[in-house]
């Protein structure tokens, strides 16, 4: 079973990380990730910025960085970290609860006539008292909803409490828990609730928005406008389904498990299908801001929903990007390569921020595992180069020397950086040698 679920989750990874990374290197990336993940930690009554209360959510909550950046409780960034074993049970568990809790249990229009639907998960949480903002760009319960960040919330964050449950279902081997009572509705129903909250395409299953029902397709790119049939959502949608076709085979329900096993096969054909271009990209959506997208392409591989040859096209295609200085910068990458940009003035067709900064063009290492692992394909020294000089900045940053140092970064240019200690930073890529590394 163990070796069927690497198949099903990771069947393209057959590349030792030490050909990529050093085990000097990986060690050092292990215990900076590992100190990042304990700074980003908020204690049960721990207070963390003069603008709010202390945690009063019961349990550690962990936040997407430390020092003064972000001081909520963010579900994809949780989510995308907990796969580095440096989370304990009780903590997950706490977290994992707590997300349940604050799910949206009818539909409900905010002040700005955007909607929050029934089974809607939240954006953040607010660790004083526990209440959930479920729109980007602001940290009131009575002031979300700007239509400017979509006219529902990010779509990625019931994908992404899916995954909370499955991880600590497989980390614990408690499947009991599937069936605790939250509000009068169980675990897993919960979990289905946030999974049939997103909208899809009826024709292929992808995730769908238009720009009246739009909704950010993935937490870090909220400030772009993006609409259509969605690429980096329909991928969580994906791995959502393969996630929960395990659990339902924990619960005994091998109907459901087939069922969702197909539905997966039939998206990933279809995700391929619909946003693949001729050099072996995917794009981000069928609308607006359909460029090539970095992200998508690299996690698709990684996931392997790009295989075989197509993953080795969006390999040459990534390699010649880097080779020429369009694609990545001390070690992090963009959103969209330099050659696809929409204009002059402007990375995406539509963004709330100007080129070359945040989600627009600035470099982010979040996705740096991702992109090493689809470089290694067909060019491993380049794959090799771009994890050393994503260590190279780790170590002459680290947040660890000072308060004059603040590496890893959410994401930088070559003339600005923005907030220090960023989790995902090295959590994500840290997951990928990871993997690699017990091959």
């Amino acid at each position: 079973m163990r070796l069927l679920l690497l198949l099903i989750f990771f069947p393209f990874i057959q590349i030792n990380a030490q050909a990529l990374i050093s085990k000097a290197d990986f060690q050092y990336l292990k215990e900076l990730t590992n100190a990042v993940i304990d700074s980003s930690r908020i204690l049960a009554n721990q207070r963390i910025s003069s603008d709010f209360g202390p945690n009063q959510t019961g349990g550690t909550l962990i936040r997407p960085g430390a020092r003064t950046s972000y001081p909520a409780f963010w579900i994809r960034d949780y989510a995308m970290s907990i796969g580095t074993n440096m989370i304990s049970l009780e903590e997950q568990k706490h977290m994992l609860l707590l997300t349940a809790t604050t799910q949206n249990d009818e539909t409900k229009k905010t002040k700005y006539s955007s909607v929050i639907p029934k089974g809607a998960i939240a954006d953040h949480i607010r660790i004083d008292d526990a209440k959930p903002i479920y729109f980007p760009g602001t940290y009131s319960a009575e002031n979300q909803g700007e239509t400017r960040w979509g006219f529902q919330p990010p779509l990625d964050d019931m994908f992404y409490f899916i995954q909370m449950a499955y991880e600590y279902v497989k980390q614990s081997k408690d499947v009991s828990i599937l069936d605790q009572s939250i509000r009068g509705i169980s675990l897993f129903q919960r979990l289905m609730l946030a999974f049939n909250a997103v909208p899809i395409n009826p024709t292929n299953q992808l995730v769908q928005v238009e720009e009246s029902n739009r909704g950010v397709d993935f937490g870090f790119r909220d400030a772009i406008h993006i609409t259509g049939d969605l690429c980096f959502t329909s991928l969580l949608r994906y791995q959502a389904l393969l996630q929960l076709a395990e659990l339902y085979q924990m619960r005994g329900n091998s109907l459901e498990y087939h069922r969702m096993k197909l539905s997966a096969r039939n998206l990933k054909q279809q995700i391929v299908r619909v946003f693949q271009d001729s050099r072996g990209m995917l794009k981000a959506s069928t609308g607006k801001s359909a460029q090539a997208d970095v992200w998508s392409t690299v996690w698709a591989v990684y996931l392997g929903v790009l295989v075989g040859e197509d993953a080795k096209k969006a390999s040459r295609t990534l390699s010649q990007a880097y080779s020429k200085n369009g694609l990545a910068y001390r070690g992090a990458v963009r959103h969209v390569l330099k050659s696809d940009d929409f204009s002059e003035n402007s990375a995406w067709e539509g963004s709330l921020v100007k080129k070359d900064t945040y989600q627009n063009g600035a470099f982010w290492s979040t996705a740096t595992g991702w992109v090493a692992y689809t470089l290694s394909l067909t060019q491993m020294s380049l794959a090799k180069q771009l994890i050393g000089e994503f260590i190279l900045d780790l170590k002459e940053g680290d947040f660890r020397k000072g308060k004059d140092f603040g590496a890893p970064w959410e994401c930088f240019t070559s003339t600005s950086q923005q907030n220090p200690v960023y989790m995902t930073s090295v959590s994500v890529p840290y997951q990928v040698l990871q993997k690699m590394n017990s091959k």
